[in-house]
């Protein structure tokens, strides 16, 4: 999955760089700086005296010394100044900035911290929106795409927006005790409904053999040929026409889950690039997908293609029954990639941070 949200330490993430949410000296201080410098040792902040600084939203590179990253990439975001003061614009040159000078020193894979979010006082809520936009805008521009981790100490630091989080909670709330509140209601009819009880008849004696009519011409509608009666309602029938229907739905009837993708892709106008790309999965997924027809995907990667292509709930269950899987109204992941769905919002990122928020396992590949 080339963009990932994760919970855990920055100090302890493995890739090849991790950002530092740094402040304009470089030389260290309170929450992540000085996480960072702690982990990394003196030698870090003896490299950092030699850079001279740096300007909010621009970006310098040093090694990771003790870090089990080979570089820390350091950024000074804006401090939030309610929001008149050109902080965002700052703050998306911050992520900017530092995935140019991730891929000059050729990282195949950078950890961001949410910059700006701590002392600094942006709003979480829309640190998180310009983090996932500005990081999906640069990974859509890339042939070779780089990993690239949000990376979240705890689950309160990363909040949806109040509205969206009471929203996706309701739907949630309203399909746990829908079913509840239809088995009450039944009780309650059948309570105080009186109810009569079946009256057994007598058998009936043996009823007279129907009159035989072979060798007699049986006359009016039912006796008509079905061509006669789709012509007498005004329908043309094309025997060919319903013959290819008919031939089309028995071939999509044998189709593997790869088989389906390859053809809802096809008929979508998506190129496959285009496809995994909105999809979250990585290339060399999609390629082993490709090239077998009865590969078996993740839950989660079949409903990322399945949002990719922006299918109706019909069509994106019928998907997923090729891989095995459906969605299930006592699930709570379910319920979240359902309310999206019905609500028409196909952005897998936005589908991921809600995803994230409630706890619950991200799409992708």
């Amino acid at each position: 999955m080339p963009f990932q949200i994760i919970r855990n330490d920055i100090t302890k993430v493995c890739c090849d760089a991790i950002v530092n949410a740094a402040n304009p000296t470089l030389l260290g201080g309170g929450g992540v700086d000085g996480a960072i410098h702690s982990a990394a040792g003196p030698e870090l902040l003896a490299e950092c005296r030699t850079l001279g600084g740096c300007k909010t939203g621009e970006a310098k590179i040093t090694r990771g010394y003790r870090l089990p990253a080979r570089y820390v990439i350091h950024t000074v975001g804006p401090v939030w100044q309610g929001g008149e003061a050109g902080e965002e614009a700052l703050l998306r040159r911050c992520y900017r900035s530092s995935l140019a000078l991730a891929m000059e020193h050729g990282c195949a894979s950078v950890a961001f911290p949410l910059i700006s979010a701590g002392v600094y006082g942006y709003p979480k809520d829309q640190a998180i929106a310009v983090a996932c936009e500005e990081i999906r805008g640069f990974l859509d521009g890339l042939e070779d795409e780089p990993t690239v981790y949000l990376v979240v100490f705890d689950r309160r630091s990363f909040r949806l927006s109040e509205t969206l989080t009471r929203e996706i909670q309701s739907f949630i709330d309203d399909a746990y005790t829908a079913p509840f509140e239809a088995a009450e209601a039944r009780r309650d009819r059948w309570n105080n409904s009186s109810v009569a009880l079946p009256q057994i008849a007598a058998p009936m004696p043996d009823a007279a053999p129907a009159p035989k009519t072979a060798g007699k011409k049986k006359s009016g509608i039912l006796a008509r040929p079905a061509k006669a009666v789709q012509e007498a309602k005004g329908a043309l029938w094309d025997e060919s026409f319903a013959n290819a229907e008919l031939e089309s739905l028995l071939s999509q009837m044998d189709e593997s889950f790869t088989q389906m993708l390859l053809r809802k892709i096809d008929e979508s106008g998506m190129t496959d690039a285009g496809c995994y790309k909105k999809a979250n999965v990585d290339r060399k997924l999609f390629s082993k997908i490709r090239s077998d027809l009865h590969y078996k995907p993740s839950k989660a990667t079949a409903i990322a293609f399945a949002i990719a292509l922006e299918l109706p709930l019909r069509e994106t269950n019928e998907l997923l029954r090729k891989a095995g899987y459906a969605l299930s109204p006592s699930s709570k992941f379910d319920l979240i990639i359902e309310y999206f769905i019905r609500r028409g919002n196909y952005d897998v990122f936005a589908i991921n941070e809600a995803l994230f928020a409630f706890d619950q396992p991200l799409l992708g590949g």
